[in-house]
């Protein structure tokens, strides 16, 4: 009987099955789809999920980002991280820096979904395998959340992402966060020659009729070629319980707020490793703990900004604001930024 199956091959699951591995765990990976998937999302990575790759012995090839700066017009601020550089990388690179690590200590993902999931006392059966434990990290819209109905009340605000690339030099070694009225447009330099532009919003439109909203770049990308883009959402997803018996939620599958505050790879590592050291020792509820411990910061930042922002003079004022207090600005980043 295994310790561990792990629902998900992405960048989360792969990791949690490296934290497994790390922690003498027979584990077990379940991913339906095939090789390297890609997916719409900013591609930076806070300092603290750099440090944890890096803790797994994950090669990373990407650009150095040094901080956050919001834009809105003329106006601007700038936050530079304290605990480290991030990283930014396309995801395709990095879910292949992780499944070569993966490979190399003997993990290879099944290529089939988990469809049933049976209580049996003392270990689980996951679609008739005996198992001692089952953690999900497959995703936003979880199908072991949701075979599980732990999925919990939808927002009714919903946003949504899309994300392309533009071949050219990254002009800023920061994270741009661009303002508008209709949402933020994120700049994530992800190579030497290669921009990442994510534009988040509650608007359902074309990707070249949201930019327009976004002058100063349309201004900079202007004649340049862009990759099809990718959407995801909607991004608000709430979970009832994180764990339940002998299953434990990790990454977004365990509930995601907005991606407005860039953490979600370094929250989704850190409650990886959270949940395989409550596997470990055999005590899933400690887990519980841990979630709500590992991310209320994120949470209370996230849904403030996020919540305060939807309001139209607050979404005008946000940049202003940043900049007259530079000192609140920066350590909001920072709260954000700190490894776990």
């Amino acid at each position: 009987m295994r310790d561990l199956i792990v629902a998900g091959g992405g960048p989360v699951g792969l990791s949690t099955a490296l934290y497994a591995v790390r922690a003498g765990l027979d584990v077990g990976v379940r991913e339906p789809r095939v090789g390297v998937v890609d997916k719409a999302c900013g591609e930076g990575l806070m300092p603290g999920a750099v440090a944890a790759l890096r803790d797994l012995d994950v090669d990373l090839d990407g650009h150095p980002i040094t901080g956050i700066r919001y834009v809105d017009g003329t106006r601007s601020a700038q936050a530079r991280f304290r605990y480290g550089q991030g990283l930014g990388v396309r995801r395709t690179v990095l879910h292949d820096a992780l499944t070569r690590r993966a490979e190399a200590v003997g993990i290879v993902p099944e290529q089939r979904p988990v469809r049933e999931v049976l209580e049996r006392g003392d270990h689980l059966l996951v679609d008739g395998e005996p198992t001692r434990y089952l953690i999900a990290a497959d995703g936003l819209h979880s199908p072991v959340r949701r075979l599980l109905d732990l999925s919990g009340t939808p927002s009714r605000r919903r946003r949504y992402g899309q994300r392309a690339h533009v071949e050219m030099e990254p002009w800023t070694s920061c994270v741009e966060v661009h303002w508008s009225s209709i949402g933020e447009a994120y700049v994530t330099p992800v190579a030497a020659r290669e921009v990442g532009i994510a534009v988040l919003t509650t608007e359902r439109r074309s990707w070249d009729d949201l930019l327009t909203h976004f002058p100063l770049l349309v201004g900079r990308l202007e004649g340049r070629p862009h990759s099809r883009p990718l959407g995801a959402g909607p991004l608000r997803q709430r979970s009832r319980q994180r764990v339940r018996g002998r299953v434990l939620l990790v990454g977004d599958a365990s509930g995601y707020v907005d991606a407005l505050t860039g953490e979600g790879i370094a929250l989704g590592l850190a409650q990886a490793k959270a949940a395989v050291e409550a596997v470990a020792g055999n005590r899933p509820a400690d887990y519980a703990r841990d979630w709500r411990r590992l991310g209320w910061r994120h949470d209370l930042l996230t849904h403030g900004l996020v919540s305060a922002t939807s309001l139209s003079p607050v979404r005008h004022r946000i940049v202003h604001a940043a900049a007259v207090l530079p000192g609140v600005f920066d350590a909001a980043v920072n709260q954000l930024a700190r490894p776990a």
